[in-house]
């Protein structure tokens, strides 16, 4: 295997240590309801809401545009707000095959407005295609409008430390996206260990990768706060290294508006306020927003006056 300069291939471990910590990130609490409504509010314009089914349609799709565009609202962001109810909250992105980012592109020209389309490619969920089939379906999906692509890799390379194919690979995949980001899924509950994640964090994100993601959601195991730790941890020491800012994606996994909360406090604590912006957080989800929104209308509708909450600055 030839030898990348950059690999530490003695990393080591303790996963006792990460499961500790990532106990007691579970833990933290917000105190009161106006801080949960503001970090609500932000956690809505991190989100790739997303649509990756089967039977999925022109109409469906451009329901998620729209509802992308306008996810919370008015009344409820009136009551919350006040007279800075107008102020604009999207979600970060819409994520859709590669089939519907033509549909997606034309409702996001439609409705005015001009929210990124990510698109699965490169053989989503498996990753078990040619190289060439999966470099081609990526440069499809970005000439149809898709200005971020999520891949996923190819877990055997990472379960048999093939780390420069991996390598050379996610470097192809990050040529054919051209001027669009390239998130890298990682699939980390097919992984095997904790080293696997970490290492395969470093060699992704030294092949051009701008976020590192954590899962298809299609796996048995998606995200987990461990994981998740472990890749924070990789991203710090790639940054440390190269001065580069490299963002993370959660997903599968995030159902409630605590998760959201939980995983928000993380990237603060291990990352800092640098990363918690849509620009290097993002959560990948399809039910996240729904919940978050009946959340939201509790706690508007449960104060006896409405309290105008100032959103955290981007």
């Amino acid at each position: 295997m030839e030898e990348l300069s950059f690999m530490n291939h003695n990393v080591r471990i303790n996963e006792a240590a990460v499961n500790r910590r990532a106990a007691t990130l579970q833990e933290f609490k917000l105190q009161n309801d106006d801080a949960l409504a503001a970090w609500l509010l932000r956690a809505v314009t991190f989100i790739d809401l997303t649509t990756l089914g089967g039977d999925d349609c022109e109409s469906n799709v451009a329901r998620l545009c729209r509802k992308a565009k306008n996810p919370i609202s008015q009344d409820i962001l009136h009551l919350l707000l006040g007279t800075n109810s107008q102020k604009k909250i999207t979600t970060a992105a819409v994520c859709v095959y590669p089939a519907m980012v033509p549909h997606a592109k034309n409702t996001m020209d439609t409705i005015g407005s001009n929210l990124p389309i990510a698109s699965v490619a490169a053989g989503f969920p498996s990753g078990l295609y040619p190289l060439e089939t999966r470099v081609r379906e990526i440069e499809l999906a970005v000439q149809a409008g898709a200005t971020e692509i999520d891949i996923v890799v190819e877990r055997h390379l990472v379960i048999s430390r093939n780390w420069s194919q991996l390598y050379k690979d996610t470097m192809a995949m990050k040529k054919a996206c051209g001027e669009a980001h390239l998130k890298t899924i990682l699939a980390v509950g097919e992984l095997g260990t904790l080293e696997n994640i970490y290492n395969a964090s470093i060699v992704t994100m030294f092949a051009g990768s701008d976020f590192i993601k954590t899962s298809t959601g299609k796996e048995a195991v998606n995200a987990t706060l461990p994981s998740g730790l472990v890749m924070c941890r990789a991203i710090r020491d790639y940054f440390a290294i190269t001065g580069r800012k490299v963002g993370l994606k959660p997903a599968g996994g995030l159902r409630t508006a605590s998760d959201a909360v939980v995983w928000m406090n993380m990237i603060r604590e291990e990352l800092g306020m640098d990363w918690l912006n849509p620009h290097f957080f993002r959560i990948g989800a399809s039910g996240l927003l729904g919940n978050i929104e009946r959340s939201l209308l509790e706690l508007a509708t449960g104060h006896k006056e409405p309290t105008f909450i100032p959103i955290p600055a981007m």
